[in-house]
């Protein structure tokens, strides 16, 4: 099966030797999102306003797809802080509405330039997906 590399110049551009995202079949990965504009500038904010521009640039990367949060089946969330986990949830949930895909969230020491959160996640494309 064939492997397509995903790009939108509505999110950030890769920081590494990464793509934004890669579809294999009807299975969209994406790396990881940090809170980083399209343009590239760091947004430094709260866990909140983080977390907005983490799902924004997810948004884009799935659209970029045809797809939505609505096709999100699975999310792995880490946080530089467990305590911020109210506030990072109120956002997350947001974005979601009833849509609950299974999610994983870990602490973790560090994350690239010292943000609060990383977000990434898998998502199922159909065709009918992609006409809606």
């Amino acid at each position: 099966m064939a492997l397509k590399i995903v790009s939108t110049p509505d999110a950030p551009a890769a920081i590494g030797p990464y793509a934004q995202a890669i579809r294999s079949g009807d299975l969209l990965f994406t790396s990881g999102q940090i809170p980083l504009t399209p343009a590239g500038e760091l947004v430094v904010g709260t866990i909140q306003e983080q977390t907005h521009q983490v799902l924004t640039n997810l948004k884009a990367v799935l659209a970029a797809e045809g797809a939505s949060f609505r096709d999100v089946i699975k999310t792995t969330v880490f946080l530089k802080d467990m305590n911020q986990f109210s506030e990072f949830n109120l956002v997350y949930a947001s974005y979601f509405g009833e849509h609950t895909p299974a999610r994983s969230t870990v602490e973790v020491a560090r994350l690239p330039k010292d943000v609060f959160v990383e977000i990434e996640l898998i998502a199922a494309i159909s065709v009918e997906t992609v006409r809606n």
